[in-house]
């Protein structure tokens, strides 16, 4: 059973930066994108950004500018670098892999990490 794990979460200032990592504890074949979702109290968890295999990147418009996401497509990770850390970026991160199969696709999902934006 693959498992996604997340590292990098944290207490961090205001205006800070923390870079997030998720490593597949073993390969992922077809890959069709790796992504990075949150998930604050009391709110539905939202999609930041995605990369695509060939490395195309979509990000939700709060996120824009401030987080970059990249990946290692031989090691199966994938990584979110957030600068500018705001109060409101407070949440539950969670990373996630969907591959292509013969019958659909297959999302894979980390356990999630705490970011805390507080002074």
């Amino acid at each position: 059973q693959v498992q996604l794990v997340e590292s990098g979460g944290g207490l961090v200032l205001p205006g800070g930066s923390l870079r997030l990592s998720c490593a597949a504890s073993e390969k992922i074949f077809s890959i069709d994108y790796m992504g990075w979702y949150r998930q604050a109290p009391g709110k539905e968890r939202e999609l930041l950004a995605r990369i695509s295999s060939i490395g195309t990147t979509n990000y939700a418009d709060s996120v824009k500018g401030r987080f970059t996401i990249s990946s290692d497509n031989a090691k199966n990770t994938v990584y979110l670098q957030m600068n500018s850390l705001k109060p409101e970026d407070t949440a539950v991160y969670y990373c996630n892999v969907r591959s292509m199969t013969a019958f659909g696709s297959r999302d894979y999902w980390g356990q999630g990490t705490q970011v805390t934006v507080s002074s």
